[in-house]
């Protein structure tokens, strides 16, 4: 979210150098700066037992491609518990290990997404009605379902590359 005016006063804000920082936004009326912000997101895999992934097609995202299990922070919410509550939100499964891999840019939103893996026992699915489908599928298949430049992408090939020392 990028501030025009002050969000605790209402004034304009100028453009002022403020140290390290470089030139921000800044209220004259509250003598103090304005940092624009990012919202921030989880993104997690979620791999059962047997090393299948789960991934969901969401139709105001795409009508053909899947992605993963997703979803802003709430408020007074940490990380690894709101993965734990979108994996049951979005697929009524129960996260057994949550484990944070690496953080994300989306420039096209303007979020940083927390990546995770989330294991699960395999289970039917319960999906959301924010869900239009979810099917398990192999890692190789995963490989091929998800979009190539995805942050998803990223992040299975960044897991595959740390699953792979172990």
């Amino acid at each position: 979210m990028k501030f025009i005016h002050c969000p605790y006063c209402g004034e304009k804000l100028d453009k002022k150098s403020i140290g390290d920082e470089g030139v921000v936004p800044y209220c004259n009326n509250c003598e103090m700066p304005i940092f624009d912000l990012m919202y921030t997101c989880i993104l997690t895999l979620v791999i059962n037992e047997f090393n299948e992934i789960a991934l969901i097609r969401q139709e105001y995202i795409s009508k053909t491609n899947y992605v993963c299990v997703a979803g802003h922070i709430k408020p007074g919410e940490d990380a690894e518990n709101t993965v734990i509550r979108e994996v049951k939100e979005e697929l009524g499964l129960d996260v057994v290990n949550a484990r944070y891999i690496k953080s994300y840019y989306y420039e096209k939103k303007d979020m940083l997404m927390l990546g995770f893996v989330s294991k699960v026992k395999k289970d039917s699915f319960n999906i959301s009605s924010e869900v239009d489908e979810a099917q398990w599928f192999s890692i190789d298949e995963a490989l091929v379902n998800l979009k190539d430049a995805s942050i998803a992408i990223k992040l299975l090939k960044d897991y595959l590359k740390e699953y792979n020392k172990e």
